[in-house]
């Protein structure tokens, strides 16, 4: 039950949410994040969050950062530009942490 309402709590928040596996694929997409990408949840989880939807300058940066997360360094506030479906670059800030189940 708690981890239902965990999910919902995320799939809610009127803030973009994602997250990724190990491997960088996409395994959180909440309502918000598909709103403003004009993707849905269905069209980007398994897909790999660098590859896909960080333009090619950033990818590299952004994954450092995931990859940091990965092993608890967090990071705050960092900066990148995020694809949508309609090829519009949207400026995020983003939080990186360690999610841990």
């Amino acid at each position: 039950a708690q981890e239902q309402e965990y999910l919902r709590l995320i799939d809610t928040a009127n803030a973009p949410i994602f997250g990724v596996d190990h491997d960088g694929n996409v395994n959180v997409w909440n309502k918000c994040t598909a709103t403003l990408t004009g993707f849905a949840p269905d069209e980007a989880i398994g897909k790999n969050l660098c590859a896909t939807f960080i333009t090619a300058q950033y990818r590299d940066l952004v994954s450092d950062v995931l990859t940091n997360a990965m092993r608890g360094v967090e990071t705050a506030n960092f900066e990148f530009p995020l694809a949508t479906k309609a090829g519009v670059r949207l400026q995020i800030l983003l939080n990186a942490t360690t999610r841990r189940d």
